[in-house]
């Protein structure tokens, strides 16, 4: 395979720009993993008006970032609906768009509709990733294209920012730090939560045992174990899960193997929070101790401290970023990362199962060491 010939800076004319359009159509982690790029166009153009495409369901991830003027979303469920059902749809989102007459659209995933809507929409210019299989259609959607390797010891903050640099946006140490606003509303909710079960500010542990993809989990008696660890050192648990039938059998697994061990169960949130109200708790936490998963990032976003498991995902690509943080990972499995959903395709991934707590709860100690009250 020919290597990719690099690309270099080709500054485009930024005091022209008025009106930009980001574009990142993924699951919710790698939606906030590209919050820094706003943070650096509003550096960038301060006079600047940027809006957001993201698919709905993920729109938590950018609102009330301070750099967004709008979020706009894209239905996952537009596929499932009828013929002209799907085609309202998507027509009232490209009418929204055009009425935006962007200068600028920054297209951050390799999704064919980043490069029609640059078609559509015509701007200015436009910047995508380059995608040598994609052939001369793709490569014409866009005025400018960045490199976009598939480089496990990059992380993807890095790598989404090298769109900005392909125009000449050089993107400062502030612009990188990710920004996740929780609002008034979801703040309250969770210091109300708080005060009842009695938990301070930082005086808690926050648990995320789960992720969508379960081949990036632990086991319920590895988290249990753990728990009852901290919860012994006095260390107070609260345990937070999505709405999912399998992520809620997960926690009640591990409060149950609590209780054949004689501990009593954690504090639990599981199914009960939106995003927003997710972001608030973490905020408050005195460390996140969870998996590859989009509240592991919320966690770092927030500013918490993160202890993360991690198996075949690649954590120099996706781990904590910027924060106080310890990956913990398999020194006996040479394969890892291999980006499998679990061995064989089997979805338990032997690199993760095999952690021990002890080296769990060395990583945890040194960590809240390192950071003390």
């Amino acid at each position: 395979m020919t290597p990719m010939t690099p690309m270099i800076p080709d500054p485009i004319a930024l005091q022209h720009i008025r009106r930009v359009l980001v574009i990142k159509l993924r699951h919710h982690g790698d939606v906030l993993l590209a919050s820094p790029v706003f943070s650096a166009l509003a550096r960038a153009l301060p006079e600047a008006q940027v809006d957001a495409l993201v698919y709905e369901d993920t729109r938590e991830m950018l609102s009330l970032h301070p750099a967004i003027h709008r979020v706009l979303g894209v239905g996952r469920n537009w596929k499932r609906l009828g013929l002209g059902a799907r085609l309202r749809e998507e027509w009232r989102l490209l009418e929204t768009l055009r009425a935006g007459r962007y200068e600028l659209i920054v297209h951050l995933t390799e999704h064919w509709r980043g490069a029609w809507l640059c078609r559509l929409l015509q701007p200015r210019w436009s910047v995508g990733p380059a995608m040598s299989q994609r052939g001369k259609r793709w490569k014409k959607s866009f005025s400018h294209r960045y490199d976009h390797p598939r480089n496990a010891l990059r992380h993807v903050v890095e790598a989404n920012l090298d769109a900005l640099r392909r125009i000449g946006i050089q993107p400062g140490p502030a612009e990188r730090s990710l920004s996740l606003v929780a609002g008034e509303a979801a703040t309250q909710r969770i210091a109300d939560w708080l005060s009842q079960e009695g938990l301070a500010d930082r005086d808690f542990i926050h648990v995320h045992p789960a992720s969508r993809w379960f081949f990036k989990c632990w086991s319920a008696a590895g988290m249990a174990a753990l728990i009852a660890r901290l919860q012994a050192g006095g260390w107070p648990v609260v345990m937070t899960a999505a709405p999912d039938p399998a992520e809620l059998a997960l926690v009640e697994a591990i409060q149950a193997a609590l209780r054949q061990q004689g501990a009593k169960p954690s504090h639990t949130l599981a199914g009960q929070l939106s995003l927003k109200e997710l972001a608030a708790l973490t905020a408050r936490a005195r460390l996140f101790v969870g998996v590859d998963s989009a509240p592991m990032h919320m966690a770092a976003a927030m500013g918490t401290p993160v202890v993360a498991l991690f198996g075949p995902s690649g954590d120099r690509q996706w781990g904590p970023w910027g924060v106080p943080m310890r990956v913990v990972s398999s020194t006996r499995h040479p394969c890892r990362p291999c980006g499998i959903d679990g061995c064989g395709g089997g979805k338990v991934s032997d690199c993760l199962i095999s952690l021990g707590v002890d080296q769990v709860w060395q990583a945890v100690a040194e960590l809240l060491a390192e950071t003390r009250r």
